[in-house]
C-alpha cells in the first residue's frame, strides 16, 4: 500500500471512486453511470479533489498526475496473459472486460485484439477514420472529402467520395472478419458505435475499458 492509498480507501467508502482512462486526446471518466470525455485541463480542474483510479497512455502528464493526492495510477495492475511489452494499458484493460472475443477500440487509431480463453493471441493497429481521411488530402486536394457512413459495400462505387469511403470501410471490415472466427465482437471508442453496425452480433459499449479496470481492481484487491 503506497502513501496515497489509505486516504483514498477511506474516502472511497463514503462515495463511489471515479475511474479514468487518459488517452492521447481526451480524459475519459466513468462515474458508474455515464462516461464523460473531457480535455486534460477540464478534467484536472473538475476532479482534482475527488478519489480517482486511472490508467494512462499519456506519459508526459504523469508528473502532473502525481500532484493529485487523491488520484491513483493503477496501470501496473492491468495485465493480460500473453501481452507484449509495449502494449497500451487501455488495450489491455479493454481485453480484460470479457474472457474471449475480438476487441476493437476505434479512436484516433483503430486497435483490434483477439482473446481466446483469456489468452492474448495478437492483434493489429490501423489509422483511425479521421486519420484515413486526412491521409488522402496529402495526396490531392481533390480527395478532401467526408466519410459516407451509408456507403453500400455490395457494389462498386462511382464517385470520389464513395470510392474513398468504400476503400476505408470495406478494408477495415474485411480485416476484422478475417480474424473473427465466429468470436463475439466488442467495440468501444469514438467511432466504435458506427463500426459495430457493419457486423452481425457486435456489441458497442463505451464502458468496456472501465469494466476491465474494475476487474483488475477486484482481482488484485487494489486499495
Amino acid at each position: 500500500m503506497d502513501g496515497r492509498c489509505l486516504p483514498l480507501c477511506i474516502e472511497a467508502r463514503r462515495s463511489e471512486v471515479l475511474l479514468a482512462d487518459i488517452g492521447n486526446t481526451y480524459f475519459h471518466i466513468y462515474d458508474g453511470n455515464r462516461v464523460e470525455h473531457l480535455s486534460y485541463a477540464e478534467a484536472i480542474e473538475r476532479y482534482r479533489d475527488m478519489p480517482l483510479y486511472y490508467i494512462s497512455v499519456k506519459h508526459d502528464l504523469e508528473i502532473k498526475m502525481t500532484q493529485m493526492k487523491k488520484w491513483k495510477n493503477i496501470s501496473n495492475a492491468i495485465f493480460i496473459e500473453g501481452e507484449y511489452e509495449t502494449m497500451g494499458v487501455d488495450r489491455k484493460a479493454l481485453c480484460l472486460s470479457h474472457k474471449e472475443g475480438v476487441f476493437v477500440d476505434a479512436g484516433s487509431a483503430i486497435t483490434v485484439d483477439v482473446i481466446e480463453g483469456e489468452l492474448y493471441r495478437g492483434g493489429y493497429i490501423l489509422p483511425g477514420l479521421q486519420a484515413y481521411l486526412q491521409s488522402y488530402t496529402t495526396i490531392s486536394s481533390a480527395l478532401d472529402v467526408s466519410l459516407d457512413e451509408k456507403i453500400a459495400l455490395d457494389r462498386l462505387p462511382r464517385t470520389t467520395k464513395e470510392q474513398i469511403s468504400y476503400g476505408i470501410i470495406a478494408s477495415i471490415k474485411v480485416l476484422i472478419d478475417k480474424h473473427r472466427n465466429a468470436k463475439k465482437l466488442y467495440f468501444t471508442g469514438g467511432d466504435g458505435k458506427f463500426l459495430s453496425t457493419l457486423f452481425d452480433d457486435a456489441l458497442y459499449d463505451e464502458t468496456l475499458v472501465f469494466q476491465g479496470m474494475m476487474k483488475a481492481i477486484k482481482d488484485k484487491k487494489i486499495c
